[in-house]
């Protein structure tokens, strides 16, 4: 009886030590993901070629950046770190965005495409002087865009005079034009929105002004836009469109839901990672992702935001 009760105790605690160094691995593991807080994964799984369509690679031991004034850059950018966060939240297809810390020197962003094997595609930034060869060079390597992120003229490395030029470069590409702007500045340049021959995508849920959110005439240009077909809005940077913050970033959320009412047809999601803008304290990826349970309650149709739609977005192979 003796022995008995020695061996299921011995086995109670190895089991327990067992489960406490699974526990401890899951958490070095999500430790191990820089830019990002929190332990736990998701509690949304992520469906089969879930696509992560925006996010930044920063590689300064590679490649040299630019000068940008109040621009700090996140450490720890590398598509190695990216895979970390990969791993945590499930997704496999990605969309590299160009940083403005590298302004137009986009190596650093075919270099990722590079090594990305075809699971993801690229926006770069560019000026008009870009030569064809270059633009070619740029398509094969998996680029699909060109960026204008112009809402901070101390940073911004474009200028909106140059989006119609270098649209008509890339129309007959199939790219599009990808915006990170301020709501005044759509309700500004709206008449230049509406005459632009290639699709448009708009970040970070348009960035409407808050407390305004889905009042800001902004709101109703961005949507007027996605009724002529050819317009896409990224459900990311729910901590740019918050005054009141995580875990449910209740602000953001009305906005996603009246993007999600009018044409999920038209929506893609982006982690925004390494989240650039959050310069002292990094948000929760598994907070984030978990936000599209909230955002897209059906399944269904979040599963077409998170695959089929960046399929037709970006050129991806259709899964089956």
């Amino acid at each position: 009886m003796i022995a008995r009760r020695g061996f299921i105790k011995a086995a109670s605690m190895a089991a327990a030590a067992v489960a406490t160094a699974g526990i401890s691995m899951r958490e070095t593991l999500a430790q191990q993901v820089p830019n990002s807080s929190g332990t736990a994964p998701p509690k949304l799984k992520a469906p089969v070629n879930a696509c992560d369509c925006h996010h930044h690679i920063y590689d300064p031991a590679r490649f040299a950046m630019v000068p940008t004034p109040g621009r700090p850059a996140p450490s720890n950018g590398s598509m190695a770190e990216y895979r970390l966060l990969q791993k945590r939240i499930g997704t496999t297809r990605h969309v590299i965005v160009q940083p403005r810390n590298y302004g137009t020197e986009n190596e650093v962003t075919i270099d990722a495409l590079k090594q990305a094997n075809g699971n993801a595609r690229g926006v770069a930034v560019v000026l008009p002087t870009i030569s064809d060869a270059e633009l070619k060079r740029f398509h094969d390597a998996g680029v699909r865009g060109i960026r204008f992120s112009i809402g901070d003229p101390k940073s911004r490395v474009v200028q909106p005079e140059m989006i119609e030029p270098l649209a008509r470069r890339i129309a007959d590409m199939g790219w599009h034009v990808q915006f990170n702007m301020e709501a005044a500045q759509i309700v500004e340049l709206a008449d230049v929105l509406r005459r632009l021959p290639t699709p448009m995508v708009f970040d970070h849920l348009g960035n409407p002004t808050l407390p305004a959110g889905t009042e800001h005439a902004s709101h109703a240009i961005v949507l007027g836009l996605m009724d002529k077909g050819k317009t896409w809005v990224k459900l990311s940077g729910a901590y740019s469109n918050t005054k009141v913050g995580p875990p449910d970033y209740p602000d953001a959320t009305k906005i996603a839901h009246a993007f999600v009412k009018a044409a999920p047809e038209r929506l893609v999601w982006g982690s925004d990672w390494p989240h650039p803008t959050m310069v002292d304290t990094k948000p929760d990826d598994a907070v984030l992702f978990d936000l599209m349970t909230v955002w897209v309650p059906d399944e269904k149709m979040r599963n077409r935001i998170l695959v089929n739609n960046p399929e037709s977005l970006y050129g991806f192979p259709k899964t089956a």
